[in-house]
């Protein structure tokens, strides 16, 4: 096994059957030329199988650790813990930044936080692949429980936080507006500007329209909290 693959594999406290999956979770769609294709299809199918363990077994453990919140506060501590932000931090924990191989064309050999996330979310989908769920439950409940135990009560989305402060203010209710997108092809950033009367606009970028949002509201609820 490559010196990269079984640095993950110690990280995780998880032995494979089949070191090609762990290898295909590790291999950014395009980092290889002759078999791109195929790779590329390991990769995604992995990070979707990952993406849905991830999720799952999140929901349990709050569904457990939390039996008298409503769904809504359940709803958004599974969002802030299955984000991108989140799972890439995980990724760096694993060692995922140093063993991912990256195609040239995909940006280099720089891993950005989203390609972490997804990465991280592929080798999730080897693990329940090579083994099933009670493996890949081990090493989500191992990685996760501590970032659970970070917020004592639900997270409020920042949307909702400078929508309930513009109500209390007296004034209309937050309008985004897409800007644009910056940034590569495979990994693009959208640009948004949130307006409030009476209060300069501000923008910020994220990967997703709906991150870039919340990223304008925090700023937006910075500049006027």
């Amino acid at each position: 096994m490559e010196d990269r693959l079984a640095d993950v594999s110690r990280a995780l406290g998880y032995e494979f059957q089949c070191v090609d999956l762990l290898n295909d979770a590790l291999t950014h769609p395009g980092a290889s030329n002759s078999r791109a294709a195929k790779r590329r299809a390991a990769y995604e199918r992995l990070e979707f199988l990952g993406d849905r363990v991830l999720g799952l077994v999140v929901a349990d453990m709050l569904f457990h650790q939390f039996p008298h919140e409503k769904e809504g506060d359940l709803a958004r501590r599974h969002a802030a813990l299955v984000k991108g932000e989140t799972v890439a931090r995980v990724a760096y924990d694993l060692g995922i930044d140093h063993a991912l191989i990256i195609a040239r064309e995909a940006g280099g050999a720089i891993a950005t936080p989203t390609m972490l996330a997804d990465a991280c979310e592929a080798v999730l989908g080897a693990v329940f692949a090579d083994s099933g769920l009670p493996a890949a439950d081990r090493i989500v409940r191992r990685h996760w429980a501590p970032l659970m135990a970070e917020d004592a009560a639900p997270p409020k989305d920042a949307k909702t936080a400078l929508q309930e402060w513009a109500q209390g203010q007296g004034k209309p209710l937050p309008v985004y507006t897409t800007l644009g997108t910056e940034g590569p092809p495979h990994d693009p950033r959208f640009l948004v500007e949130v307006r409030v009367e009476g209060v300069a606009p501000v923008t910020a970028s994220g990967t997703s329209k709906r991150a870039a949002e919340k990223a304008a509201a925090t700023a937006m609820l910075d500049l006027v909290k």
